[in-house]
């Protein structure tokens, strides 16, 4: 059995993304590289993966404040898991 990585998942959630047509990058900086006055605005509809607990899932971005909806089954899980739910 092969390990599952983290590159193997954002593979997946690349593919995802381009078939939706949605947004590559969860953010688009604003402003140049360097100036302290440049933000981040949230690219809405972008799928991606969210870590924490040891665990993944995958999100999709709902809103311009960043805020996200768990589209996987709603908890952190292994990476085989949901490379396989992929």
């Amino acid at each position: 059995m092969e390990r599952i990585t983290q590159k193997d998942l954002e593979y997946l959630v690349k593919r995802i993304n381009k078939i939706t047509s949605s947004p590559m990058a969860p953010y688009t900086r604003n402003g140049e590289k360097g100036n302290r006055k440049a933000g981040f605005t949230a690219n809405i509809n972008n799928y991606h993966l969210d870590y924490a607990y040891g665990g993944v899932q995958l999100v999709r971005m709902v809103n311009e404040a960043g805020g996200i909806e768990t589209i996987s089954r709603g908890c952190h899980v292994p990476k085989r898991e949901l490379y396989y739910w992929l």
